[in-house]
């Protein structure tokens, strides 16, 4: 006669508080909330650092002009640095060489005029004289001899925008980037940044300066809300599957 043993536990024996699979799910808890909690603290610091670039811009914009950066000051530009400083520059324009960017403004979609002016110093920097329409026929340049253009230093945006590529061979940009442009332009050296002109040089068929806008997003703090609360979710899993008895 055979017999068949009882996979019952002893008599007075407890089952085990923690099977395998409370386990796999007590770590996988506790991994979720160190993630969610490194991310937190993460846009908590990416947002101090959001509020110290707008504070620092917005002093940049304040300012008076000073001399656009000259060619011993070029490999010490950055974007944190230097973006958005009021910067002047006096030189005469290229207008032989003038490119147009895509642009949508607040004046509708069009382009943006880039014109290469030569200073005395033998500096050459792209000047974004504005904004002009589709259809603009006007002056890039022709005839003005000497001039002065005051405006934001902006760094290049390579490669191309609005989902396209620039494509210089065929003459189509979609983002001002500086050295292409100097490229295609036969310009040699050029300022590894180019000037948004302000207003002060608008004028009628003239392009449309002074359209910069400058905006910087700052939602780290509700991402940080975020990621901190799912990290409290996850921590109270942890507690219940410490706290709470079970097998599994």
């Amino acid at each position: 006669m055979t017999t068949r043993s009882d996979p019952s536990p002893p008599a007075g024996a407890s089952a085990p508080r923690f099977g395998p699979k409370r386990l796999l799910l007590l770590g996988l808890s506790l991994l979720a909330t160190a993630l969610f909690l490194a991310l937190g603290i993460w846009q908590v610091e990416r947002r101090a650092w959001k509020l110290d670039l707008i504070a620092r811009v917005e002093a940049r914009l304040a300012a008076a002009p000073v001399p656009a950066p000259g060619r011993a000051e070029w490999p010490k530009l950055s974007r944190d640095a230097d973006e958005y400083r009021r910067v002047t520059a006096t030189g005469r324009f290229l207008p032989d060489r003038a490119v147009r960017t895509m642009a949508v403004t607040e004046k509708g979609a069009g382009s943006w005029l880039l014109v290469p002016l030569v200073t005395a110093s033998g500096d050459t920097i792209l000047i974004n004289r504005g904004f002009v329409p589709s259809d603009w026929q006007g002056s890039a340049g022709d005839g003005e001899g000497s001039v002065t253009v005051t405006g934001l230093l902006r760094l290049p945006e390579p490669g191309g925008g609005f989902l396209r590529s620039n494509d210089p061979a065929h003459d189509r940009w979609y983002s001002r980037d500086v050295a292409a442009i100097a490229a295609a332009r036969n310009l040699g050296p050029v300022a590894p940044y180019f000037i948004d002109a302000d207003a002060s040089g608008n004028g009628p068929s003239q392009p449309v300066g002074g359209l910069t806008v400058v905006v910087f997003h700052n939602n780290h703090l509700i991402y940080a809300l975020t990621w901190f609360g799912l990290a409290l979710l996850s921590g109270y899993a942890v507690y219940r599957l410490v706290r709470e008895p079970g097998v599994g």
